[in-house]
Parts: structure tokens; sequence; C-alpha cells
């Protein structure tokens, strides 16, 4: 059973014998001259005003990453449950429990739409 992945162990043995080969040979080709402005921090294109630990990030940012990651996670537990839909084995307490599902997940989008999570200002 074991030969039987085989190809595979000898695609990532490949895969990463030549992504090391890049590697090294990308170090031998570059220019080595890190010079003061080379090595200068730099955002967007402008200079950097202040320090770089102030700290102020505002929350908005994580709230919106975890929503996502919740619909996301949502949507892999949708995948699965629609492709056996046509299932004849399927019972009704399976689609009323995905639709119950659904409706959680929608009352927790529409309190986070009330509460302003979503307004991007």
């Amino acid at each position: 059973m074991l030969l039987s992945y085989l190809p595979v162990l000898i695609m990532v043995v490949f895969v990463s014998l030549v992504a090391f080969a890049v590697l090294f040979v990308s170090s031998l080709l570059r220019p080595k001259n890190p010079y003061p402005a080379k090595l200068k921090p730099w955002e967007c294109g402008l200079e950097p005003i202040g320090e770089a630990n102030r700290g102020q990030v505002r929350i908005h940012f994580f709230i919106v990453a975890i929503l996502f990651i919740i619909f996301d996670v949502e949507s892999l537990f949708l995948f699965p449950w629609a492709v056996i839909l046509n299932d004849a084995s399927i019972s009704m307490f399976v689609f009323i429990e995905m639709i119950i599902f659904i409706a959680v997940l929608a009352v927790g989008l529409i309190y986070a739409w009330v509460k302003g999570a979503l307004d991007w200002v």
C-alpha cells in the first residue's frame, strides 16, 4: 500500500530540489550592494513618519477578518451537504439542521450589520 504513495514522494522531492536550486542560483546571481538608502523602511511609497511601533491599529479590520473566516468556514460545511443533497438517504432531519445552521449564521450577520461592524468608515 505504501508503494502507491511513491509518485507523490518523488514529486515532493523533485519540487523541493527545484525550489532550493532556484533559491541557490538567485543568491549567486543577485547584486550584493546594500547601501543606507536601500536599507531604510518604506511605507506605501512615502517616507515613514514617526516610529514603527505606534500601536494605532483599528479593531475594525480584525472584526471584518473574523467575519470573513466565519463565513468561509460556513462554506466548508455547506459544500459536502450540497453534494449529498440529491442522495436518497438524506433525511428531512439533516435538511432542517442545515437550514437552522444557515439561519443562525444569518442572524449573526444581521447583528453585525446592525452594530455597524460592516461599515467601512
